[in-house]
């Protein structure tokens, strides 16, 4: 295996959140079921006394569930195993992502949680401006970055200086994926900062 072809594979591993712990609880609970079904089908055909319940007691059950069960135990029934489906669809199908992303490194696989990429750009923000850490705040997402400046009383600031700080920024880490920006800068201003 080729070294690019392993960093991908190590970036990808730290990028996007594992489905094994869902897959085997999933995977033992059908296991368990169908091994209890398998038993108590060998009990049955064998004549022996059922452990909780004989298949032919099990189906005659099932034909007399609508008539012994409410109206709204039936549909609330139906719904817990609609949402069952829905959160296994949603684990298995779903994006999968981390907070996290792949800057380029060279030699070497670099992964970045959000939270440093937006307390970096926090930091630039405020230095490229002269403000105080409270002043500036930084969220990322999963395709955006957006930063909300809240600027000195009496000191107005240019908004596209601070997008060209923050793309600027951005730029440097050359992400496997880009983010696009947007700056904010609130009315109220900060006193005596």
């Amino acid at each position: 295996m080729s070294k690019d072809a392993t960093i991908r594979r190590l970036v990808r591993r730290e990028t996007h959140s594992s489905r094994a712990v869902p897959s085997i609880v999933t995977a033992t609970l059908v296991a368990a079921v169908s091994l209890w079904l398998a038993l108590e089908s060998v009990l049955w055909l064998l004549k022996d006394q059922p452990l909780l319940a004989s298949p032919a007691q099990m189906f005659r059950w099932l034909i007399e569930l609508p008539a012994n069960t409410t109206q709204a135990g039936m549909v609330a029934a139906g719904a817990g195993l609609g949402t069952l489906a829905l959160v296994l669809f949603g684990v298995a199908f779903g994006r999968g992502r981390r907070q996290r992303r792949s800057i380029a490194g060279g030699r070497a696989a670099v992964v970045v949680d959000h939270e440093v990429i937006a307390a970096a750009v926090s930091r630039k923000v405020r230095r490229a401006t002269g403000l105080a850490p409270g002043q500036v705040t930084t969220t990322v997402g999963g395709r955006t970055v957006r930063v909300q400046v809240r600027p000195t009383s009496g000191e107005p600031l240019v908004a596209a200086d601070i997008q060209e700080t923050v793309d600027g920024e951005l730029a440097a880490y050359a992400m496997d994926r880009p983010l696009r920006s947007s700056v904010h800068i609130l009315n109220e201003g900060a006193v005596g900062q």
